[in-house]
């Protein structure tokens, strides 16, 4: 629809309410104008595909899986473990105590593939030990870590037979499982990795049974 016009003295007079709709329409446009620059400028701060902006916040940040203890106790326990084991191969050929060669057996069966499971920590963490050379049975030579034997005791433990023997194996394997279980609650305390924490209580629980164990046949002797 045209305007309403008015003649007035030979001109024509554009009505005010025409005037008026121009000047919204005018105004209406302005605001649009503005809100479009507006989104423009939110929208220039975000990556595309609506991906959250770069820098965030460094609690969003993949936390290590393992802290120093973690790394301490595998590189302690393998070679405290190599040394049960080679205390577990020696019963053979030297005792015909059934019991005693059955948990023998079971200490080979149990710590082998703990051995195994820590190695591949340490591997993955980039923190594998430094191999050493040395005439000492492994896990033998490191009077620091609780329980551990020297090569003395394994010397003369490899020269005894019968009964001799099997209460001096028991009585070092005592004691070496008990190194174990301090160990184990050390890292219990201390550690932050999951796997380490599990295997850590794993020890308790097993190598505790087998002092109960080998205490008894101990009584019997």
């Amino acid at each position: 629809m045209f305007p309403r016009t008015s003649r007035s003295g030979g001109r024509i007079v554009v009505r005010k309410s025409f005037a008026g709709t121009v000047l919204a329409v005018l105004a209406a446009a302005v605001l649009a104008a503005c809100g479009s620059e507006a989104g423009n400028t939110a929208g220039a701060g975000a990556p595309a595909g609506g991906q959250p902006a770069s820098g965030g916040s460094t609690s969003t940040q993949q936390q290590p899986d393992h802290n120093e203890a973690d790394m301490t106790f595998a590189k302690e326990m393998i070679p405290h473990h190599t040394g049960a084991v080679e205390m577990a191969k020696l019963v053979e050929g030297r005792t015909s105590n059934t019991a005693l060669l059955d948990l023998a057996k079971r200490v080979q069966a149990t710590q082998a593939p703990e051995i195994q499971q820590m190695t591949d920590w340490l591997g993955k963490w980039g923190a594998m030990p430094e191999m050493t050379g040395g005439a000492s049975m492994p896990g033998m030579n490191g009077h620091s870590m609780p329980g551990a034997m020297g090569a003395d005791d394994m010397t003369k433990l490899s020269k005894a037979k019968g009964a001799a023997f099997d209460r001096m194996w028991l009585d070092m394997m005592i004691k070496h499982h008990e190194g174990a279980i301090e160990m184990a609650r050390t890292q219990l305390g201390k550690g932050s990795n999951p796997d380490t924490k599990s295997l850590a209580q794993k020890i308790i629980d097993a190598q505790q049974a087998e002092i109960t164990e080998m205490k008894a046949m101990l009584g019997k002797q």
